[in-house]
């Protein structure tokens, strides 16, 4: 038994002279790019000026604390379902402006998001609400199906159909289906924005 975990050991640590030292690059990414999504969060919660704050870097590590912050920024954009999502976008988008350096293709990519938070917010509602009434109606005719199977056409009983439990279940999965087509869109966004320096 001792020689097996020896043995285990003995090729643990070959793996491990293998790897070597990190080098110089490695160092600092594995420093500055937590510093960076610090930064990022920090931000968020309105807590720091990000210029100020990327500006106490020096040159040779800005980049790494760049990328982390941008990465964090990109992750928290959402679809604008409500005032605090859209004004959370427009910081990030404001936040993205200062730590990219290609402007006019974080301006491009911002177009397409745009267009795509516009439709999600105007045929987008449409489409919701379209849904939401047609998923209401559907329930109320199924609910009264099954109290005049189980207790007869004498029950004439109002349901409030939105406060059921399936109902609010069956809603969230058809809202989820609707917002998945824009999802995919602004991922698609997203990885766009990764890539630009």
């Amino acid at each position: 038994m001792n020689d097996i975990i020896k043995s285990a050991r003995e090729i643990a640590l070959e793996k491990i002279e293998k790897v070597g030292e990190p080098t110089e690059e490695e160092r600092l990414i594995w420093k500055y790019v937590p510093q960076g999504k610090k930064l990022a969060a920090s931000y968020l919660k309105e807590e720091s000026n990000l210029l100020i704050e990327l500006n106490q870097y020096e040159e040779q590590v800005r980049k790494y604390v760049v990328q982390g912050a941008a990465e964090v920024l990109i992750r928290n954009i959402s679809l604008p379902q409500n005032d605090l999502a859209k004004k959370s976008n427009r910081r990030i988008m404001d936040g993205l402006k200062i730590l990219k350096a290609e402007k006019v293709n974080v301006e491009n990519v911002y177009s397409k998001i745009r267009y795509l938070f516009n439709h999600y917010s105007e045929q987008g509602e449409q489409q919701r609400k379209q849904a939401y009434q047609s998923l209401k109606m559907e329930m109320e005719t199924r609910i009264q199906q099954a109290m005049q199977q189980q207790l007869g056409p004498l029950m004439g009983a109002n349901i409030d159909v939105e406060k059921q439990p399936q109902f609010q279940q069956e809603w969230r999965k058809l809202q989820n289906r609707l917002d998945s087509q824009y999802l995919t869109h602004l991922n698609e966004c997203k990885q766009e924005l990764l890539a630009i320096k």
